[in-house]
């Protein structure tokens, strides 16, 4: 039955795509002619106050039609431009994550049901919500501490917004299979493990005891950094519904005339920024990957405090070392280098010609050497080299693009503070320092010391090895003597499952033909 229920909300997605204008937007090159005739008649349904506007309006419109999980499936896919395309993921960056509030006393009911004890014994006061978004909204208040009161705030969860989203997912796992079932050629891009990551990072975001463990731990790697911090949790007043944390007085980075008003270095702002989020990138291989400007404030220390870590990315040692030493390549136009980094690191396939994507990597480097320091943007450089991978079959790596995308935000807003930026001049002390440390000779040691430590786990596992080896001899044996059986339960399983992929077959049909008939009723 949730299958059936999933196929009728993807054709109600499907009906405010085409009404809202998407669909006859999208860019039809390369389509198929069947469905860039598709595509024309889905134009003739439209509203036609819709075809008046812009793409990423029509985009806007839609999701706001369709409710808040669409809005964070919008802007996952918004930080994916190598699944929807840079245009399309350009239109949904600009989504605007401003829902409606849900009542207070809803807000009230998910604290006890959280944390087991009433609203009014946690909190000394607690107002009225004072922004709301897709997942949670937030409440000013109050507690009592040996000091006197302490403003805090208050993140709660949307009621019901789990559900909703678990039952919105399961039409994009539809699309998804669709996707890799019938166009080959998006099979490179792993659409449903795409589907996945999003089922995984927003389940994430939806359990606040995370939220507040990865401040916590951002907290931790910074507390000796120069000029950058995040609020402290209150853990005693934080839940998988709700999170507690210090209440950041200072100006959003977004309001740059009030920064300047109050006496800001807005140049020594922008170089902070940057080098704050790569050593976040580079020296600890986590960072929060949602800093728009939005999320940035500035308080009365000139401290830049980063708020709403829903969303944070992961980088190894691999990846770490990836981007240092494609960094460095371009800096020092060793393009060689760049193109083996990337077979080393099993990024590109080993049957492609290192000189040939070389060639391919100067293409791309040549041109920004010929440009002023101050407009060369190292998340543009990123975008671009993505680009060119593609001709090379380098599989998606997610880590990587939603860095690339976490870069292009915060390289936006530092130049946002200074047109000037010089991007390069401002990251060269953290970058060659990290490539100093981890690149030289200090690398050697680092590098004998993980594998002295991975030796001594190796041999440590030596017995369960050799045990797990017999075992798997044995039955190896036993397979060749006696051929590969398969008892009664495998195959009634393998029976059941093929007749319910039949079923959902047929099943899917009908749900088709049902919605074509909604359709001309509507349109009648």
């Amino acid at each position: 039955m949730s299958t059936i229920g999933a196929y009728f909300r993807l054709a109600r997605v499907g009906w405010v795509l085409v009404r809202e204008g998407v669909i006859s937007a999208l860019p039809s090159e390369g389509l198929p002619p069947m469905l860039v005739f598709a595509q024309s008649a889905a134009g003739l349904l439209a509203r036609k106050r819709a075809m008046r506007e812009r793409r990423s309006d029509r985009l806007s419109k839609a999701v706001a039609r369709l409710g808040p999980s669409y809005v964070k499936i919008g802007q996952f896919l918004a930080t994916r431009p190598d699944v929807v395309g840079a245009e399309i993921a350009e239109d949904l960056s600009g989504l605007q994550d401003r829902m409606d509030f849900f009542p207070t006393e809803a807000a009230k009911i998910s604290i006890r049901e959280s944390l087991g004890r009433p609203v009014g014994e946690l909190y000394a006061s607690f107002d009225e919500p004072i922004a709301a978004a897709s997942i949670a909204q937030v409440h000013l208040g109050e507690v009592e501490t040996g000091q006197g009161r302490r403003k805090v705030a208050i993140k709660v969860i949307r009621p019901g917004v789990r559900r909703r989203f678990a039952a919105d997912l399961e039409a994009m796992y539809i699309v998804s299979r669709l996707q890799e079932r019938f166009l080959p050629h998006m099979r490179r891009l792993k659409p449903v493990e795409v589907t996945r990551t999003l089922e995984q990072t927003t389940k994430v975001e939806m359990d606040l005891r995370l939220e507040a463990a990865a401040l916590s731990e951002l907290a931790e790697n910074t507390k000796n950094d120069p000029g950058f911090r995040v609020p402290a949790v209150d853990w005693e007043r934080t839940g998988r519904d709700v999170v507690t944390m210090e209440w950041i007085d200072g100006i959003k980075m977004s309001d740059v005339e009030a920064l300047k008003a109050a006496g800001y270095d807005l140049n020594a702002l922008a170089d902070t920024l940057i080098q704050s989020f790569l050593r976040h990138t580079l020296r600890d291989g986590f960072f929060h990957a949602d800093m728009h400007p939005g999320n940035l404030f500035v308080d009365e220390s000139s401290m830049i405090v980063a708020v709403d870590l829903g969303i944070a990315g992961r980088l190894g040692k691999k990846e770490r070392r990836f981007l240092a030493e494609i960094l460095y390549g371009f800096i020092t136009r060793d393009y060689l280098r760049v193109a083996e980094v990337h077979f080393e690191a099993g990024y590109v396939p080993s049957h492609h010609n290192v000189a040939s994507f070389a060639q391919a990597i100067r293409a791309i480097g040549e041109p920004i050497h010929g440009q002023p320091a101050e407009t060369i943007s190292m998340g543009r450089l990123l975008t671009l080299l993505f680009e060119v991978t593609e001709l090379f079959d380098m599989a998606t790596r997610p880590e990587l693009v939603m860095l690339q995308k976490t870069m292009v935000v915060v390289e936006g807003v530092a130049r946002m503070l200074n047109p000037q930026f010089n991007m390069w001049k401002a990251s060269e002390p953290v970058v060659s320092g990290w490539i100093r440390d981890n690149l030289g000779p200090k690398r050697i040691v680092t590098d004998l010391k993980d594998g002295l430590h991975a030796a001594i786990r190796l041999a440590e596992a030596i017995p369960e090895i050799a045990v797990k080896t017999e075992k798997f001899h044995t039955e190896l044996m036993a397979m060749s003597e006696n051929g590969l059986r398969l008892d009664q339960e495998t195959t009634d399983a393998i029976g059941r499952a093929e007749a319910r992929h039949g079923r959902l077959d047929r099943l899917a049909l009908w749900v088709i033909a049902a919605s074509l008939v909604y359709i001309a009723v509507q349109i009648r």
